[in-house]
């Protein structure tokens, strides 16, 4: 696919995102790789706005340059950000109790702990990012289970074969302790997150290096 076509296809699929104004959006494609510029007025607007980019066939690589800009009167103090996550948080049951530390500086949420899964550290960020005044988050959240399966590559081979989403075939693993690493090649970025994300679901797993190229 031409990267003119490329782009024009990235440019629908923001204007059809009900959950983001992309008219300050910039996007620009070179031989795949996709730079998105311009300002949004939320951090959740930012990675969703990420995430239809991803969703475009052809998009080899993105660059994500977009700024969150907040209206003076929505500009929210660092201390009510970090109450609003520390309670969020709070109310999330699938993150237990106390295991997860915010600290807000300027608007940037660093979120620091230990979880048994990685799913749970995904949500905790998922929910601080959707919070109002929020300009960015970093995720130092560690997973550190407690169940360590004898055979963690044989479990993400199953995992692989199971799922629908993919095809095993052109994926090789290795691993390296609890830490996994993805090489090879997949059809598309939906295929390489559904391999990412069976790599996660198996218990054990602290680490995943996923180097899936796209072609």
């Amino acid at each position: 696919m031409k990267d003119d076509e490329l782009r024009q296809h990235i440019i629908d699929e923001l204007d059809f995102e009900p959950s983001i104004d992309a008219a300050s959006i910039g996007v620009a494609v070179d031989d795949g790789i996709v730079t998105l510029s311009g300002h949004v007025a939320s951090y959740a607007e930012k990675v969703a706005a990420e995430h239809a980019a991803r969703r475009v066939k052809g998009v080899r690589g993105i660059a994500q340059e977009i700024e969150v800009r907040f209206p003076d009167a929505k500009k929210t103090a660092d201390d009510q950000i970090a109450k609003r996550a520390v309670d969020i948080l709070a109310w999330n049951t699938t993150i237990p109790d106390g295991a997860v530390q915010v600290k807000v500086q300027q608007g940037w949420v660093t979120l620091s702990g230990k979880v048994d899964w990685q799913f749970q550290r995904i949500s905790a960020a998922d929910a601080v990012r959707r919070l109002s005044g929020v300009a960015g988050v970093s995720n130092l959240i560690e997973v550190k289970p407690e169940v360590h399966p004898a055979d963690i590559q044989s479990s993400i081979e199953g995992a692989l074969k199971r799922s629908a989403a993919l095809e095993a075939h052109g994926i090789r693993i290795q691993v390296d302790g609890s830490k996994v690493i993805l090489d090879g090649l997949v059809h598309s970025w939906h295929e390489r997150d559904a391999a990412e994300r069976a790599a996660w679901s198996v218990p054990g797993v602290v680490a995943v290096s996923n180097n899936l190229a796209i072609g």
